[in-house]
């Protein structure tokens, strides 16, 4: 049956408010989850305020979901009620295409149904995401969280977790690569504590030092204010790879500069306007500038093992509803270390 729930939702660009909202019947493929946390995505907010094409108002934001399995379908296999389990920024996918079948479904050539304000294929519906009580979602886009990560610290692994690992395991990084991680907020700080991790030597750059003391703690081997006179001439040609962070404009060839032969920047951020580069800044060395968006579901499993493994967790602000619009305004101001996560029972 289908069921009516709690939830918080745009009604507006200006505002969000509770809502009650109808959850389609699971089908035999289908996982009903109760969800306990959801982290904030500066997506969100975006979204929230239509900054990135049309949004379907009311809309339930949120893509970083970590709750309980609260019922199963008959050919579920992979899950059984009662387990730790999250959901992050996609729902499906054609399943057919040559990316999809490589175990890319966020590249799907057809389109990847996200996890909120996209057209579901089971219902018709548009799609609502994690601000709510409960959520219905195919097994095969479902995440097993392990038992060594607690549910609040699972929620922003499914979005700013994967976006990092991503790019991190893509490009190699690990024991003799030295990575750069351009910005210290809720994507940047969990790109130090992975690259880290994962054996690299981590410099993070950064407009002041003022997070220079938390950003050795968190793991950073080096902290650059590039406000700081002679910066980038010091630094020139010693990265292997340096992962934008950063929805701003900045200059990027200076950080091309930093990239040794073959070095690679990867641009995970969302600037409002299109990138300046001049093709010079690449053919010196050989260095590419490249993009990426989250991971796969196979992917982003082995991400969530490995923070499990080696205790790898977010930095969170734990939240009521009821403070959801003024996190907004935290989170653009970048007042929030690191990542506000919705206390979904406060609902």
């Amino acid at each position: 049956m289908s069921k009516e729930v709690k939830a918080w939702a745009a009604t507006s660009p200006e505002k969000t408010e509770p809502i009650s909202i109808t959850r389609r019947a699971p089908d035999d493929e289908d996982v009903a989850i109760d969800i306990k946390f959801a982290g904030i995505c500066h997506s969100d907010i975006h979204t929230v305020r239509s900054e990135w094409g049309s949004t379907t108002y009311p809309l339930v934001v949120g893509h970083e979901i970590a709750g309980v399995v609260n019922a199963v379908g008959k050919n579920v296999t992979k899950f059984k009620v009662g387990d730790h389990v999250g959901v992050g920024c996609m729902v499906n996918s054609c399943r057919q295409c040559t990316n999809c079948q490589d175990g890319e479904e966020q590249y799907c050539l057809s389109g990847v149904v996200l996890t909120y304000n996209s057209r579901d294929p089971k219902d018709g519906t548009i799609t609502q995401g994690g601000y709510s009580q409960y959520l219905v979602v195919d097994q095969a886009f479902v995440l097993r969280v392990p038992e060594t990560i607690p549910l609040d610290k699972a929620a922003p692994l499914m979005c700013a977790g994967i976006t990092l690992y991503s790019p991190l395991h893509h490009w190699h990084a690990g024991p003799g690569k030295r990575v750069g991680i351009i910005g210290f907020g809720g994507l940047g700080h969990m790109g130090v504590k992975l690259a880290k991790a994962l054996g690299s030597e981590v410099t993070v750059f950064s407009q002041t030092n003022s997070k220079k003391e938390l950003g050795l703690r968190l793991g950073a081997d080096n902290y650059i204010a590039t406000s700081e006179p002679d910066v980038f001439s010091k630094l020139s040609r010693k990265f292997d790879l340096i992962i934008n962070t950063v929805s701003a404009n900045i200059p990027l060839e200076l950080y091309l500069s930093c990239l040794r032969r073959d070095g690679s920047l990867v641009q995970v951020g969302a600037p409002e306007h299109p990138l300046q580069i001049s093709p010079f800044s690449l053919d010196a060395q050989r260095v590419g500038i490249h993009g990426s968006m989250i991971g796969g579901i196979a992917e982003t499993q082995q991400m969530l093992e490995f923070c499990g493994e080696k205790q790898i967790f977010p930095e969170i602000e734990t939240i009521p509803a009821s403070y959801i619009n003024e996190a907004y305004e935290r989170v653009m101001k970048s007042q929030v270390k690191f990542r506000f996560v919705i206390d979904v029972s406060t609902m």
